[in-house]
């Protein structure tokens, strides 16, 4: 058995912390063999940064995924191109850096492969994410049955559908960019993990990770100001899933919360 974890949309400085206090526990309590975070908001709310990405791996991250903030930082493009460890929706298009799915051996030496998929709903105008997603997954289950989607999209349509798309064909299609945990996590019935949205790691005295004041002059008023990352109750949110190495079914899936100290 493996047992994997997606952490939610890490969002700026609250969220870093997050990482670096609740995640060395957490894989000694949970018994972690993989963990996987989203990453695309972890700089100042706005895309990554190099020495960031460096940052989580030493904290024990083995696979950073991203969404359509992806490259708000122009600085990542080098490492997307360099790091097999850091990946960008694969259907975002070809002469876009780096790539949408990469796959790494565990501490007890299990392969495991992400994949970094986006959907199109209220996102952008990319190609549909279904028939790449599903041509990447015939690819990699030569190599392994264990595979994890990161699904970054915004309607819990889309994601559904993903879900029933994939059933069957990979381990876990676990839903990311909402910044909002969903409390449907179940096993599909051909043995695929599911969940809407893992949630975000960040704070939560906000609206989705932007100072409160900020987000309603621009909800009520009109008003496009800055962009200022909040700071109070900092959560750490994803889902663990529990894979059968052989068949590469899923075992169960379990949602993570955990409201950090000193808020």
């Amino acid at each position: 058995m493996t047992k994997i974890l997606l952490i939610g949309d890490i969002f700026g400085r609250p969220g870093r912390r997050a990482i670096f206090e609740t995640l060395p526990w957490l894989i000694l309590e949970e018994k972690l063999d993989f963990i996987i975070a989203n990453g695309e908001n972890v700089a100042g709310g706005k895309g990554l940064t190099p020495e960031i990405c460096h940052q989580l791996f030493d904290a024990g991250v083995d696979v950073i995924t991203t969404g359509n903030h992806v490259r708000d930082q122009k600085v990542i493009d080098v490492m997307l191109e360099s790091e097999p460890r850091l990946l960008r929706p694969l259907n975002y298009p070809p002469s876009m850096p780096g790539n949408g799915h990469v796959i790494r051996k565990t501490q007890n030496g299990k392969d495991v492969a992400v994949i970094n998929a986006m959907g199109r709903i209220h996102i952008g105008e990319i190609e549909s994410p279904f028939k790449p997603t599903r041509a990447c997954v015939d690819h990699v289950r030569q190599m392994t049955p264990i595979i994890i989607v990161d699904f970054h999209a915004e309607a819990t349509s889309e994601k559904r559908a993903m879900g029933w798309f994939l059933d069957g064909l990979v381990s876990g299609v676990l839903g990311t960019h909402t910044h909002v945990q969903t409390a449907d996590e179940e096993i599909l019935p051909q043995g695929t993990a599911y969940i809407t949205d893992v949630g975000m790691t960040g704070p939560y005295d906000s609206v989705i990770g932007l100072r409160k004041d900020l987000a309603l002059e621009r909800f009520v008023e009109g008003k496009k100001g800055s962009f200022d990352v909040a700071k109070k109750d900092v959560r750490f949110c994803g889902a663990i899933v529990e894979v059968d190495d052989e068949s590469g079914k899923a075992l169960s899936i379990k949602r993570v919360r955990h409201n950090l100290a000193d808020n």
